[in-house]
């Protein structure tokens, strides 16, 4: 039997909400026909048309006619204004997946009404390519078979965990603002090829499988990072030189200090 596709709608037609929508229609959870999304900004629509061939609209009650499952991807000081327009056009087949960072579920119920089915997500930019790690919180009226419409949406385009959504901020700095940390270092780390000889788009690729590979090799052995970075430094030898320089620039210090900011912003984010 073939699996069941969505019929998809996105509020806001933004970076997120392409790379989920690509992501979607990779993965055949929906067709890029039973894909829409409306936004103000033509610039918008335009991109995200071309990234998906999905149609696209400036008007947000379209969505809710053509779609079942809406997601949510609008910034944080627009939902409730949009929510508020949109509430009267809900009816009983909608769940809303929200992927608005730091809004809570109650925010959310508040704006679109108690009986809305929703479910509160935070996604990551790898969903692009199917890498995503996402965390989703179910709201007083969603079901449980709405938690499994959003964990196979998002195992569609990565790894999806189900989470209190007291927790959903913590991810928001860890795997939300986290590729944006990861990037830096891949580009600090290519610098550093380029500064001892590499041409610069060798040493990019590199730094970029460096990366790839050493998650992979966390993921798929299920041994601690600590235990794998001590497999890779021998006693008295390079790799220890270097783990030795990072120490002294505080580098784990610096990382847990970003994803604690990153954070914090989308608690107060949510406050706003």
């Amino acid at each position: 039997m073939a699996a069941k596709r969505f019929k998809i709608g996105f509020f806001g037609a933004g970076k997120m909400s392409t790379a989920l929508a690509r992501g979607f229609i990779h993965a055949g959870v929906a067709r890029a026909e039973e894909i829409i999304a409306s936004d103000p900004s033509e610039a918008a629509r335009t991109a995200f048309a071309k990234e998906t061939g999905a149609r696209t609209t400036a008007y947000n009650p379209d969505v809710t006619r053509a779609a079942d499952v809406l997601v949510l991807g609008v910034k944080p000081d627009l939902v409730g204004p949009v929510l508020t327009e949109l509430r009267p056009h809900w009816t009983e087949r909608h769940l809303l997946i929200s992927i608005a960072a730091g809004v809570t579920l109650a925010t959310l119920e508040t704006f679109a009404g108690a009986d809305m089915r929703i479910i509160r997500v935070m996604p990551n930019t790898p969903a692009l390519v199917g890498a995503s790690a996402s965390a989703y919180a179910l709201g007083k009226s969603a079901t449980a078979e709405d938690g499994r419409v959003a964990e196979r949406l998002l195992a569609a385009v990565g790894l999806a965990f189900p989470m209190k959504e007291a927790l959903l901020d913590a991810v928001t700095g860890l795997s939300g603002s986290g590729p944006a940390f990861v990037y830096l270092f891949i580009e600090a780390l290519s610098d550093g090829g380029v500064a001892v000889g590499l041409p610069r788009e060798t040493a990019l690729k590199l730094a970029a499988q460096t990366v790839l590979g050493a998650g992979r090799m966390v993921l798929e052995t299920g041994l601690h990072p600590g235990a794998l970075k001590d497999m890779v430094t021998s006693p008295g030898g390079t790799t220890i030189e270097g783990v030795h320089e990072l120490e002294k620039g505080a580098f784990r210090g610096t990382v847990i200090n970003a994803v604690r900011s990153a954070a914090e912003r989308a608690r107060k984010l949510g406050q706003s």
